[in-house]
């Protein structure tokens, strides 16, 4: 079964309540689930017992390979490749190196950031399984929902759809592809 063609929602009626959803479904064991609302709701990723993300070792390896890249090129190049004595300057002047060194740093962060952040979030995904639901499309605008994979170890029909009554959920739809 593929990761994303069988899902199951169920809507609550605020983010206070989607927020001790998670929580609630974080405790029970979950592991696949995610939670949907039209906007950021403080503390979601401690409810959801997600880890801090790895992307700043993404944006700061980058970052790294651009600041030693400029460096090494530009070393290479003034006293090795081509040395030329300008003004009685040494031929490793760091100094005129700064504004290369700085900008290849900060493109090269911003090349991690962006790639970084696309793998994380396994993008471009042009469908979802979650797509297929029409009561979902409220997610955007006044809905907010959790959502729980099928291929979580603790996933069952039946199990799941009463736990999440249990918890407030309404609404409850599985979704399939």
């Amino acid at each position: 079964m593929d990761a994303y063609t069988k899902t199951m929602i169920a809507r609550f009626e605020s983010s206070g309540e989607l927020l001790h959803a998670a929580e609630k479904v974080r405790d029970e064991g979950y592991k696949e689930f995610d939670c949907h609302s039209p906007f950021p709701i403080h503390g979601m990723d401690q409810a959801m017992g997600l880890k801090r993300s790895p992307l700043g070792y993404f944006i700061g390896t980058m970052g790294a390979i651009g600041l030693i890249g400029a460096l090494t090129l530009q070393w290479y190049t003034s006293t090795i490749g081509m040395p030329q004595v300008i003004s009685g300057k040494p031929f490793f002047s760091y100094q005129a190196y700064v504004p290369i060194t700085f900008a290849l740093t900060v493109l090269l962060s911003a090349f991690g950031a962006m790639y970084g952040m696309l793998v994380l979030n396994k993008l471009p995904m042009l469908h979802h399984v979650l797509f297929n639901s029409k009561k979902f499309t409220r997610f955007s605008d006044d809905g907010f929902f959790v959502s729980i994979q099928a291929t979580d170890s603790k996933y069952s029909d039946d199990a799941t759809r009463a736990f999440l009554e249990k918890i407030g959920g309404k609404e409850i739809e599985i979704v399939e592809d």
